[in-house]
């Protein structure tokens, strides 16, 4: 900072890395390396029809990004929905892969049954989401 460099110039140089570094991380998207996982951008309000039940695997998920939440079936039958948005730095979870909602950002992991945290840097679980399961029809709820 000897040479015409002020403190404000640094710290305003060292925000805008920062923030170039940091753009795109809710938006990163890679489905790679898991095939019981997949994406979906079908658009749907509360009340209509999100997915079918044959849709999302047992022991896996379906991350449906426009949504952001993440529909898992830990168990045959029993469904669960939750938040796609990483509790660590807000990104947006991309795959279900392994017993585990992964976020591709910093590396957090949530377990599909409870969306409790499996693995950090993720300080809490994935917020629990309402949906409602009728016949073979997943709707938000």
């Amino acid at each position: 900072m000897t040479d015409g460099s002020t403190r404000r110039t640094v710290l305003a140089t060292g925000a805008a890395a920062l923030a170039v570094g940091c753009a795109g991380c809710s938006n990163y998207n890679d489905n790679s390396g898991s095939s019981s996982s997949s994406e979906s951008t079908t658009g749907a309000a509360a009340g209509q029809a999100l997915a079918q039940t044959s849709e999302i695997p047992e022991g896996g998920g379906v991350v449906f990004k426009d949504q952001k939440v993440v529909v898992t079936q830990p168990t045959k039958g029993e469904f669960k929905a939750f938040s796609a948005i990483c509790t660590h730095q807000g990104c947006t979870v991309n795959r279900v892969a392994d017993g585990t909602i992964d976020c591709p950002c910093h590396g957090s992991k949530y377990k599909i049954a409870d969306g409790s945290v499996a693995h950090g840097p993720a300080p809490r679980p994935l917020p629990a989401k309402s949906i409602t399961v009728s016949g073979n029809s997943i709707t938000l709820a």
